[in-house]
């Protein structure tokens, strides 16, 4: 892949950068909260499902890329460990919506709670304070490039 000739040097080497510490970032904050009853994915749709009021499967299916048949499996294993449940779409009772239980909430939170002391924890280990502060303003930079 030929790269633009109109960008500067700096920027495409900021962006390898960038994507490969966020990749790695990612992994590694993921990991840092994983239980062990549950997948990735299992967990990527926990998520997903804390800030919706109730979708439906082939909803899930398409925010997370994977087929309805997959999904299906997925909120089966979810449900069966008591962290969604599906109930009658009120405007379409041929449709089921699926919601956290308290348990998936709880979940959910514990997660996020892990992931956050784990990243807090290796801020705090591993950098000075002006080195935090770095990476604070470096946020508010990248924070800039995603607004549209």
């Amino acid at each position: 892949m030929s790269e633009n000739p109109g960008l500067s040097p700096s920027a495409v080497q900021a962006s390898r950068e960038i994507r490969a510490v966020i990749s790695r970032l990612r992994r590694r904050i993921l990991n840092a909260s994983q239980a062990e009853d549950i997948t990735l994915g299992q967990a990527s749709v926990l998520a997903r499902l804390s800030g919706e009021g109730g979708v439906t499967a082939s909803e899930l299916a398409s925010a997370e890329g994977v087929r309805h048949q997959s999904m299906t499996a997925t909120v089966t294993s979810l449900a069966a460990m008591g962290l969604v449940e599906r109930s009658p779409d009120p405007a379409d009772g041929r449709r089921l919506l699926i919601t956290l239980t308290a348990e998936g909430h709880r979940r959910v939170e514990e997660g996020r709670q892990a992931r956050t002391e784990w990243l807090a924890g290796r801020l705090q280990d591993r950098c000075t304070e002006q080195e935090r502060q770095a990476v604070i303003a470096a946020m508010a930079v990248l924070q800039r490039l995603t607004r549209d």
